[in-house]
């Protein structure tokens, strides 16, 4: 099957039955190969899970090598909400291919994201129709409370990891996105890493990855 995304997928070994998916999404500038790192480690104890990481739909505005989920040449939000808008829709066909593709159903998927990329997760994740397995976002925030408070259609569980240190999306961003969870009645869980930057390390990873053991 023929995907609308480019994605580096990494499928389990040794011919093994798919039962479950994690879609990790890039950040600004990234693609689907930088992401998909995080399968390195993850996949040693997921071994039914495929790793589908898509590159973003548009190619970045700042770094022609790399792609982006949405246009940040323009600060005005409207802009940048309707741009993102744009990529969510294009990450839910992308979803449903998947799903049809190797026979899974929301709860089978976890979705995980790295800065533009965790926007796009808590945005894609919150408003499908049915819940997700979770939502794993790495130094992320959310684009617009006001827009996704009126479109929330469910309640899938999530985790977001933020560096105190983040000079990109600021570390202030993890609690708002905390606070509008909660008020949300969304689970979310939180981890602050202390003198960590705009980036994944290990704590980060191995957090995440017995998040989503339990969840998966």
């Amino acid at each position: 099957m023929t995907f609308c995304l480019n994605a580096v997928i990494i499928k389990p070994e040794n011919g093994i039955e798919i039962k479950k998916a994690i879609i990790l999404l890039h950040g600004y500038g990234g693609d689907g190969k930088d992401i998909s790192m995080l399968s390195l480690n993850w996949k040693r104890h997921m071994p039914n899970t495929v790793f589908i990481c898509p590159n973003g739909h548009e190619t970045c505005a700042m770094n022609p090598s790399g792609y982006q989920w949405f246009d940040l040449s323009k600060e005005e939000p409207s802009y940048i909400l309707e741009q993102s808008i744009k990529a969510e829709n294009v990450i839910k066909k992308f979803i449903e291919e998947v799903k049809l593709e190797f026979d899974l159903s929301n709860k089978d998927i976890c979705l995980s994201g790295f800065s533009q990329g965790c926007m796009m997760s808590l945005n894609v994740g919150l408003t499908s129709d049915e819940k997700f397995s979770c939502i794993v976002g790495f130094s992320g925030k959310i684009i617009d409370k006001d827009n996704l408070k009126n479109r929330i259609k469910n309640k899938t569980e999530t985790l977001l990891i933020h560096g105190d240190t983040d000079q990109i999306v600021p570390s202030i961003n993890l609690l708002e996105a905390k606070d509008f969870l909660i008020r949300n009645n969304v689970k979310v869980d939180t981890l602050l890493i202390k003198n960590c930057d705009h980036h994944i390390p290990i704590q980060a990873s191995s957090t995440a990855l017995n998040y989503i053991l339990k969840k998966l």
